[in-house]
């Protein structure tokens, strides 16, 4: 008994003397260099990346002389471009197309994309896998190769004329390849026994996936809508060659005319530019803490 008390009291020892040998901590509250250095560096990045977009918010309130002067700050700040974006352009329906057909998209995807991904899951049937791998390899294909057999499609259903441009736009976005391999990943941490549990209670299949499976995703189903909505929002060339009329130009599309209808009116350029960042900007301010984990779960369950 005394040796083994003698021998934790050299242990204790020894760890006091390393404790003392490494000198005093750094008090709470302050910064080492490393830390500063890498606090400047991030500070650096933030005013590269606001500039830009601070620029163009402020020179949307400029008149035409003022932009001559080459002044970050307008002088005299103006909302008559805001004025004439909205009453004298066909910027007012790019905008309604656009917000139409990224809700349309995104309400697809979340619907198709989480069902497919649930019944590959957890469901065994003959060719699953090879089922699976098929999808994922449409990955590989390049979207400009798929342009082509799109159109033709579109023009076969009709769904380049008319209000069926609506959809024609749309369609190609309704499932997803990315969101099916996510929520496959991610529906593979609900527990089956769960499900089970539910099947032996009398509740049908599509009842189980809805009510049960889908809220214990919720992570998945926000980051899948959000990166989705904003594809569909920045979405460019299918909806350039597809759209038949500028009543059905969605914003990046009738942007790229704007520019045409105004010459060199810069300042309506970016009093447009700066209307259509308005949805992105409250996307991200509203659910940034579900941008956030969505990444991270994905990261994890990838």
């Amino acid at each position: 008994m005394t040796t083994s008390i003698e021998t934790s009291a050299d242990r204790t020892l020894q760890l006091a003397e390393r404790v003392v040998s490494s000198g005093p901590r750094r008090p709470r509250g302050r910064f080492s260099w490393t830390e500063a250095l890498a606090y400047l560096l991030l500070s650096l990045g933030v005013v590269v990346m606001v500039t830009p977009f601070l620029w163009m918010l402020l020179t949307s309130f400029k008149s035409a002389p003022e932009l001559l002067q080459f002044a970050f700050l307008p002088e005299n700040p103006t909302l008559d471009n805001y004025i004439r974006v909205l009453t004298t352009s066909s910027f007012p329906r790019w905008y309604v197309n656009s917000i139409v057909i990224a809700v349309i998209s995104t309400a697809s995807v979340i619907f198709f994309d989480s069902l497919v991904g649930y019944t590959l899951n957890k469901f065994e049937f003959p060719g699953k896998n090879l089922i699976f791998i098929g999808i994922l390899g449409t990955l590989m294909v390049p979207t400009e190769m798929l342009i082509i057999p799109w159109y033709t499609m579109s023009v076969d259903f009709g769904w380049h004329v008319g209000v069926a441009q609506y959809w024609g736009i749309a369609f190609p976005g309704v499932i997803t390849a990315t969101g099916i391999f996510l929520m496959r990943q991610f529906f593979d941490g609900v527990p089956s026994e769960l499900l089970d549990a539910a099947r032996i209670d009398g509740v049908n299949e599509f009842g189980i996936w809805w009510r049960i499976a889908m809220p214990l995703v919720k992570p998945a189903i926000a980051a899948l809508a959000i990166f989705n909505f904003i594809g569909n929002w920045n979405a460019y060339l299918w909806p350039l060659i597809v759209a038949n009329g500028r009543n059905y130009y969605t914003l990046p599309v009738g942007l790229s005319f704007f520019r045409g209808e105004s010459t060199t009116e810069w300042e309506k350029i970016m009093t447009a530019a700066s209307l259509a960042s308005i949805p992105l900007l409250a996307v991200f301010l509203l659910f940034q803490k579900q941008i956030i984990k969505g990444i991270a779960l994905t990261g994890l369950k990838a």
